[in-house]
């Protein structure tokens, strides 16, 4: 919690205030059966997917986040956690949990600061390349628009929430996933971010 509290000073000792927060952390340190994962996994994998970001809204509260209009948190989540996702049952978990601490963080922190979040499906990054790396081509063929994510598909999505042009929207997750939920490809860790 130190680190957090560090970064929050340094934050607010060189821009004066925080006004946006994006929660963009996650680990995945197992794949299987989720009855099959290690306990200690499974509290690690939800201690950083959902207690850090949680964490990080407490600290961004104590500097004055809600202080100015227009305040605003994002969380980035995974479209994982809004259908099962084998192999991914504990990363699916954390990130559905994740899902419904935004909806509360919304309820909790209205009026002052709206709280929504993105999920998106296989963005090309290190994290996700074991998801497509050496078979992009077959990965990408399930998706309605042809291709997997980029980073920037993603940080787009997150910049107009944390705008004033989503000044009327808290509580929501927008899917950032080429079309692969509505075509049934959530299933076997295919499009899993």
């Amino acid at each position: 919690d130190e680190h957090r509290r560090d970064a929050v000073t340094t934050l607010v000792e060189t821009f004066g205030a925080i006004d946006v927060l994006v929660n963009n952390t996650g680990i995945n340190p197992v794949a299987g059966p989720l009855v099959a994962t290690d306990p200690d996994a499974l509290a690690k994998t939800f201690a950083v997917n959902v207690g850090a970001s949680i964490a990080w809204v407490g600290r961004a509260l104590e500097a004055g986040l809600g202080q100015r209009e227009g305040a605003a948190v994002v969380n980035v989540t995974s479209v994982a956690g809004l259908a099962p996702a084998p192999p991914l049952g504990a990363y699916g978990a954390s990130k559905a949990a994740l899902i419904h601490v935004t909806a509360q963080l919304a309820l909790e922190l209205a009026p002052a600061i709206r709280v929504n979040a993105v999920a998106p499906a296989v963005v090309k990054t290190a994290f996700a390349r074991l998801l497509y790396e050496g078979r992009e081509a077959d990965v990408a063929a399930s998706y309605p628009l042809g291709r997997l994510g980029v980073p920037q598909d993603v940080a787009a999505a997150v910049a107009f929430l944390a705008s004033p042009d989503a000044s009327w929207i808290t509580g929501q997750t927008l899917v950032v996933d080429g079309g692969v939920s509505m075509a049934g490809g959530l299933t076997g860790g295919r499009a899993s971010g």
